[in-house]
C-alpha cells in the first residue's frame, strides 16, 4: 500500500494511491494520525487504511503536475510539531558510497599503509560484521544526524543550498520512516524515496566535516510504501538543466546491496534510550550507491534533481535554490 499526504489552502487529508487516482481517507488528517490510531487498536496500518478509504478520488495526475487545489506533503510529518521528527542517515553502507568517500578522503585523511581511509575501514567492517545471525548484535554503522521536521521539503519543494555552505548535492536513498510507541517500542511505518542532500565539497575538505556536511535540508515521498521488498531495489537519479538531462544514472539499494542487514541499522539506531521517546517519528536514511558529486557535476540554483526506485511509486523531484552568501558573522546577543 502507497500512502500519500495532500493539503489545500483549508485542509489536509491522507490518501491511499490507486493509479492514476488518489482515494482519500475519512477521520484521519495525517499518516501520523493514522499509524497511531493502528496502533492503539492493534490493527494492521494498511488493513485501517483499507478500512478508512471513501468513495472520494482525485487525479493523481493534476495533484502530481500541480493543476490541482492540492498540494503533495511529504508523506510524513508531526502537524504543528516538528521537533517530535528525528532526521538522520547511515553511511557507507553500499559499495558505491564507500568508493566515492575514499576517492573524496584519499588525499585529506589519515590511511594505513595500503592507503585505507578510515572511511573505507568502517565499510570492510561492516562487511565482515553488518548482517549478523538472528539475535547476534552486529558492528556498529556510521551514524549522522541531519536534523528534526523543519528541514524535510515536500516533493517539489526546493532545496536550498544555505550561505555559509560551500556546496550542495543530491544523494538518491530510501529513507525508512518510524513511530515510537507510548511504551517506548519502535514501529517501522514504511520506506520512501528520498534525496538525503549534503554539502560535499566542505565534507571533502576532511573527513571530520561529514557531520557539519549533513546539516541540511533533505526531502522524501512523493509516497510512503507500507512494508515493501526491501531486498534488491532497483532506481534511477538524474540532474536536469534549463530543461536538458546533464547527468543520469541507474541507481541499487535494498539488502542484497548494502554490507549491513536492515535489521542491524534498526538496532544500532534505537538502542539509543533517547531514540525511544513516544510519540515521536525517526525518519533514517539508509544510504547512496553514487552520487552526480563524485563524477564532477556541481548543481546549481534553477537545477532539478529527480530519484525513482521501482515498486516506490512516482518520482521524487526537487529544484535547488541557492541563498546569498553569508558573509558577516551570526551575531549571539548576551543576557545580563
Amino acid at each position: 500500500m502507497h500512502l500519500v499526504q495532500i493539503h489545500n489552502r483549508t485542509d489536509r487529508r491522507v490518501a491511499v494511491v490507486h493509479e492514476p487516482e488518489l482515494v482519500l481517507l475519512r477521520e484521519v488528517s495525517s499518516t501520523l494520525d493514522l499509524a497511531q490510531r493502528a496502533l492503539s487498536e492493534g490493527r494492521e496500518l494498511s488493513e485501517l487504511a483499507g478500512h478508512l478509504m471513501t468513495g472520494e478520488t482525485l487525479s493523481y495526475d493534476d495533484v502530481y503536475e500541480g493543476r490541482s487545489d492540492w498540494k503533495l506533503l511529504a508523506p510524513i510529518d508531526c502537524p504543528g510539531d516538528p521537533h517530535r521528527v528525528h532526521v538522520s542517515g547511515t553511511g557507507l553502507t553500499h559499495m558505491g558510497s564507500a568508493r566515492s568517500r575514499q576517492a573524496m578522503h584519499a588525499s585529506a585523511t589519515p590511511q594505513d599503509e595500503s592507503g585505507m581511509t578510515d572511511s573505507m575501514r568502517m565499510f570492510e567492517w561492516g562487511r565482515q560484521r553488518g548482517r549478523p545471525s538472528d539475535g547476534e548484535i552486529g558492528i556498529a554503522p556510521e551514524w549522522f544526524y541531519k536534523g528534526d521536521g523543519s528541514i524535510i521539503q515536500a516533493p517539489f519543494q526546493s532545496l536550498r543550498i544555505p550561505g555559509h555552505a560551500e556546496d550542495g548535492g543530491e544523494e538518491a536513498e530510501v529513507a525508512a520512516i518510524y513511530l515510537v510507541a507510548d511504551d517506548g517500542s519502535p514501529w517501522r511505518i514504511g520506506l520512501a524515496a528520498g534525496n538525503e542532500f549534503s554539502d560535499h565539497v566542505f565534507e571533502r575538505r576532511n573527513y571530520l566535516n561529514l557531520a557539519g556536511s549533513k546539516l541540511r535540508m533533505c526531502s522524501i515521498g512523493p509516497e510512503l510504501v507500507v512494508d515493501p521488498r526491501f531486498d534488491d531495489v532497483t532506481g534511477h537519479v538524474r540532474i536536469v538543466r534549463n530543461g536538458e538531462s546533464i547527468w543520469e544514472k541507474q541507481v541499487r539499494t535494498g539488502e542484497h546491496n548494502m554490507c549491513h542487514s536492515l535489521a542491524n541499522l534498526e538496532h544500532h539506531h534505537f538502542k539509543f534510550a533517547a531514540h525511544r521517546q513516544p510519540g515521536t517519528v525517526h525518519i533514517h536514511f539508509l544510504g547512496a550507491d553514487c552520487l552526480s558529486f563524485s563524477e564532477g557535476v556541481r548543481l546549481q540554483s534553477g537545477d532539478l534533481t529527480e530519484i525513482q526506485f521501482v515498486d516506490f511509486g512516482r518520482p521524487l523531484r526537487n529544484t535547488i535554490t541557492t541563498e546569498e552568501a553569508l558573509n558577516t558573522p551570526l551575531q549571539v546577543q548576551v543576557m545580563r
